[in-house]
């Protein structure tokens, strides 16, 4: 009656919460990922591709939303969240619906996609299938390639061995065999109990093994089906009786100790440390083993709620190595080349072109060449005298930082603000960071308590008039690679305003320098969000019934309980708000007397939508925004963003065609419910198909081939003989 009562009690509270859930509506988004997997229209290796994206969002979420809230269950038990759950209520219900995401990804992988790719001559044949020949081959690999590199760990001992987080591992359940063992040494363990025995999977091998097939037929096993199959090689004396492979998420949500001062590198390296070593939060294992999967999880303290057993292969994402040369080709999506910006210059430099307008870019349907080239080219430009520039994620080998150093060694004046603290990428950002400083750059390790966030460069210029700035703004990192994949917009602009804000800026973030005011640009945590509280109030003022007002965003997260507060204020005036929230979105729309102006859809194709823009209709003098800044308490309250306005007028009506076509997508879009679940639109009977992404695409070809189609016109110039 009690346990009743309580989830009485407890779906009361939800439907007078005025917002989701943040981690369930983030479970939602991953199930919307899932959703382009189980689409028979994408190619099979896309979809493949797409149930390893899956996998991969779960790592993270794991490791930090999940682990944050086991912590807060133990801290603060009685605490409720903005939904009205506790923490433990939200672990509940996120294990539940995790269960039902992870069952259906690996039923899309084992009884779909596996069997579709045999169809193309890819065939996963499990140890228990191996032909004698198969059999032959993968002992002769195992004994050759794979022992050497083997390094078997008992578990007997006072301490349990340390399991890497998000590494493969094989565990082993063994018995000693009869009268081998009548001399006991200190060496082995003296119980005559079944004992365990853990065994990591190098991860310096390629995880594919193809084994001898037909002609015409590509068969392949994996890494650790060898290794379970062959374990028995590393414990001579005893017997193999079962095995199991699995991976640890462990507690990566990790604060470095932000008074570190001069120690700030060495503080960041500590974390990375204890990430490895930090308390386990779930368990990802392949089923067989009713045993082991018991042991582990007595060992490890984790409830059945922390196990996802499956009956499949862990981490599906690295079989998109199966992805190579005809079957890449086949079975991918077309090709979609990256066109050169219209323009933009091909051969020369930009500078000419920047003094004379903005110019926009909106990758990946535009070629990010112009980014990297813009560095390179102010690193070797003897007019060149400074640039200031923030780095968050670069990617590895990254032409970017390769022309800082550059510059720096040229002689120019280099300052790079380095966020260290960007999850999962701090290591890299170490290692490049010290390399800008070895070429004599100044590195500015972000600001204490806050992430820099905001992409940004600045180049100072001496030109024939005078100094010159030149400014380049966006809504994503400065990465050429996940720029193939993400989309962004962007701006190079000499904008004297906008310079003198982006100077002002820099000089808050690296020195002592109070904040000033900005007359075009804005920035978290001072100002951002106040503005657009402002505009979101200013909207609310002009709106009337003949006239109403309307407010367009889209981002990746919204979930800043005062933002949406506002926008359910301004739905009740009448406004009228379209978003689209790529991720995460705990407003609840379509509620009478609260948002039944408000509707929210999300896309989710083949490239990631990744840009926020931010639309005003202002009484009719509308406003447009670009931002490095979600919707969201760690970007508007506890990171450096920036926000900056669409001024160049051909930019502003193109960023706005642009947001319009999203909510006109009936093909990849969902949208949101008021029960939190997610509609996904089709088109009716009769109606064009409309894809976003695909008519961005055609967009850009088109612009692309009448660029080209243009006739070079040549001046022939007389002289005097």
């Amino acid at each position: 009656m009690a346990e009743n009562k309580a989830i009485k009690d407890g779906k009361a509270r939800q439907e007078r919460a005025r917002c989701f859930n943040r981690e369930l509506s983030w479970l939602e988004f991953n199930a919307r990922v899932l959703s382009e997997a189980l689409r028979k229209d994408n190619p099979l290796l896309e979809r493949l591709n797409f149930l390893g994206i899956v996998s991969s969002n779960f790592g993270e979420f794991f490791q930090v939303r999940v682990a944050s809230l086991k912590r807060e269950a133990m801290v603060n038990p009685r605490q409720r969240d903005s939904s009205g759950l506790t923490a433990k209520e939200a672990l509940g219900r996120i294990s539940r619906r995790s269960h039902d995401i992870v069952a259906s990804q690996y039923k899309c992988l084992m009884d779909d996609i596996l069997p579709a790719l045999a169809e193309e001559g890819l065939v996963y044949v499990r140890p228990k299938s191996f032909s004698t020949a198969q059999k032959n081959y993968a002992e002769g690999f195992f004994r050759h390639e794979v022992f050497p590199l083997l390094t078997p760990l008992r578990t007997d001992l006072d301490e349990f061995p340390h399991i890497a987080s998000m590494q493969l591992h094989a565990a082993f359940l063994l018995d000693k065999m009869p009268g081998v063992h009548r001399k006991e040494t200190g060496l082995l363990p003296q119980s005559d109990t079944d004992l365990l025995a853990l065994v990591p999977i190098p991860s310096s091998l390629s995880r594919i093994v193809y084994l001898p097939g037909e002609d015409g037929v590509r068969h392949f096993s994996l890494l650790d089906d060898i290794v379970t199959l062959f374990g028995r090689e590393l414990f001579p004396g005893y017997n193999v009786k079962e095995s199991m492979v699995f991976k640890l998420a462990r507690d990566a949500d990790f604060a470095v100790d932000e008074e570190a001062g001069d120690q700030f590198i060495q503080a960041m390296k500590e974390v990375l440390v204890k990430r490895q070593s930090s308390f386990p939060v779930c368990l990802w294992a392949g089923s067989g083993s009713k045993k082991l999967l018991s042991l582990m999880k007595e060992k490890l303290s984790l409830e059945d709620g922390d196990v996802y057993c499956v009956d499949g292969i862990l981490d599906p994402g690295s079989l998109m190595e199966l992805s190579e040369g005809d079957v890449a080709f086949r079975l991918s999506y077309p090709d979609w080349p990256h066109f050169y910006p219209d323009s933009l210059p091909e051969e020369g430099s930009y500078w000419n072109t920047f003094r004379q307008r903005d110019i926009l870019l909106n990758v990946p349907y535009e070629s990010y060449d112009p980014v990297v080239r813009f560095v390179q080219d102010a690193a070797v430009d003897s007019h060149v005298l400074a640039i200031k520039m923030t780095l968050y994620r670069t990617g590895s080998n990254s032409p970017i930082v390769q022309a800082l150093k550059r510059a720096s060694v040229n002689g120019k004046s280099v300052t790079v603000f380095v966020e260290l603290k960007a999850r999962f990428d701090e290591q890299r950002n170490i290692s490049w960071a010290e390399e800008l400083e070895d070429a004599g750059a100044t590195v500015i390790y972000g600001m204490v308590n806050l992430k820099v966030h905001a992409k940004i460069c600045l180049v100072i210029r001496k030109e024939s008039d005078g100094i010159r700035r030149y400014l380049h703004l966006s809504t994503g990192n400065y990465n050429p690679k996940t720029a193939r994949l993400y989309q962004d917009f962007s701006i190079f602009t000499s904008n004297p305003d906008l310079a003198l804000d982006a100077t002002l800026f820099f000089n808050v973030v690296s020195g002592y320098s109070i904040v000033q005011s900005m007359h075009s640009l804005s920035m978290a945590p001072v100002n951002i969000k106040s503005r657009l509280i402002e505009m979101i109030e200013r909207e609310i003022s002009y709106s009337s019934p003949d006239n109403p007002g309307l407010i367009i965003a889209k981002m990746n997260s919204l979930c800043h309980d005062d933002i949406i507060e506002e926008l359910y204020k301004a739905s009740a005036a009448g406004v009228r708000v379209m978003l689209n929230i790529r991720g995460i979105c705990t407003l609840i729309p379509g509620v009478k007397g609260m948002s039944e102006n408000i509707e929210v859809s999300s896309v989710v194709g083949r490239y990631l939508e990744h840009s926020r823009i931010f639309y005003f209709k202002n009484g009719g003098n509308e406003e447009l925004y670009l931002s490095s800044a979600d919707w969201m308490v760690r970007n508007l309250d506890k990171r450096i963003e920036l926000m900056f306005p669409v001024l160049d007028r051909d930019a502003f009506a193109e960023v706005k065609e642009t947001l319009m076509l999203y909510f006109e997508d009936n093909t990849h879009r969902h949208t949101l419910m008021k029960d939190g679940s997610w509609k996904p639109l089709r088109p009716a009977a009769g109606e064009a198909a409309v894809s976003v992404q695909e008519e961005l695409q055609q967009k850009y070809r088109r612009r692309d081939e009448t660029r080209k189609s243009q006739p070079k016109v040549e001046f022939e110039v007389r002289r005097k003989n």
